[in-house]
């Protein structure tokens, strides 16, 4: 029975030993790629958080700065974002208060190169924000036709009331009054109600004449 139970397991070696021969290599280079996929995904979170870590640290900064007024500190800050963290959100949002700063002292030209960086690199959030302020740029420089297609650009469905309002801006500075209010009135209708926005655009339709209020009470009375 001893005798038996030895040349069992003495096959089971065997087998062993042929399927390894076999398969060893395969098996090794197998669990040798799980292994560095792992490390270099443990590698990669680290990586990011180190990012993400020193990319609030600058935002801080940048904050400072352009609280400040200081124009030429943000961009520094920002150039030193772009360069070491270029694709966290912290570097996004650090480049819209630069381009603000930027633009607030009139340096319209390095405010549109920093919104545009945003427009190519951001989200889709920070990219729309940076499509609608680069309108609004160009709109001041008289440039319509290019502000219109900033705002073409545009993505986000939660984005579709500030782009409305924007192009009735742009109409209105055309002189197209019409259109402009049209505008304006589906910015207002796509607003919610508790949105403190809205009050503006209601502030832009009275000045037009054509007053929310006042045209669901015209409305009303046709009823």
């Amino acid at each position: 029975m001893a005798q038996q139970l030895d040349l069992q397991e003495q096959e089971q070696v065997d087998a062993l030993k042929a399927f390894w021969k076999q398969y060893g290599n395969l098996i090794t280079w197998a669990v040798t790629l799980v292994l560095a996929v792992f490390a270099g995904w443990q590698f990669w979170q680290k990586h990011e958080r180190d990012q993400a870590s020193q990319a609030s640290t600058m935002y801080g900064e940048l904050q400072s700065a352009a609280s400040a007024g200081d124009a030429k500190r943000a961009a520094q800050v920002f150039g030193d974002m772009k360069a070491k963290s270029p694709k966290t959100t912290y570097t996004q949002l650090g480049a819209l208060l630069a381009a603000k700063a930027q633009a607030d002292k009139g340096d319209v030209v390095d405010a549109t190169a920093t919104l545009q960086w945003v427009a190519d690199n951001g989200n889709e959030e920070n990219a729309a924000v940076a499509h609608l302020r680069l309108a609004g740029l160009l709109a001041d420089a008289k440039k319509y036709d290019d502000a219109l297609k900033q705002l073409a650009l545009v993505k986000p469905a939660s984005f579709v009331a500030l782009v409305s309002d924007r192009r009735g801006d742009i109409e209105l500075a055309q002189g197209q009054r019409e259109a402009a209010i049209k505008a304006y009135k589906s910015a207002y209708d796509g607003l919610p109600d508790t949105a403190q926005y809205r009050i503006l655009v209601d502030a832009k339709l009275t000045a037009l004449g054509a007053a929310p209020a006042a045209s669901a009470a015209a409305s009303g009375a046709a009823q």
